[in-house]
């Protein structure tokens, strides 16, 4: 039976654009983009494990607020239930400190990316919000 693994995810939007991290070469699942995030810990809220990840991840502090996506993803070696939170950037400049790089891109950039296979239907439905709130 596979693992199963509880993910959080940043969806951090700043002046009409979204904050995308690049996997390094080093992670699992290499060279594809995500939202930067990690696993949640036993005992720990979504906010307070991506508050802590991105922290860790990108050396800046965030607020983390409402779940915007849910989604499980099976992979060849585990299962990953990647829950996307909205966030709002309160402290410092994001810097990766794992991962290759960032980027910052407007909503109806985002599918230009190639996307780790977890975040996907995420990034399908921030690009349907762009389209919604435009129509």
């Amino acid at each position: 039976m596979k693992k199963k693994v509880k993910v959080v995810a940043a969806v951090i939007e700043q002046e009409g654009k979204v904050l995308c991290a690049l996997r390094s070469s080093q992670m699992s699942i290499p060279n594809v983009w995500e939202f930067p995030g990690g696993k949640v810990e036993e005992g720990e809220s979504l906010q307070t494990a991506l508050e802590r990840e991105i922290e860790e991840e990108l050396a800046c502090s965030i607020k983390a607020g409402s779940i915007f996506h849910d989604h499980t993803h099976e992979y060849e070696a585990a299962v990953v239930q990647l829950i996307a939170l909205k966030a709002k950037l309160i402290e410092g400049a994001p810097a990766a400190q794992e991962h290759e790089e960032l980027l910052w891109l407007p909503k109806e950039s985002l599918a230009s990316l190639v996307w780790a296979p977890a975040d996907v239907p995420a990034v399908e439905a921030l690009i349907e919000e762009k389209k919604v709130l435009n129509s």
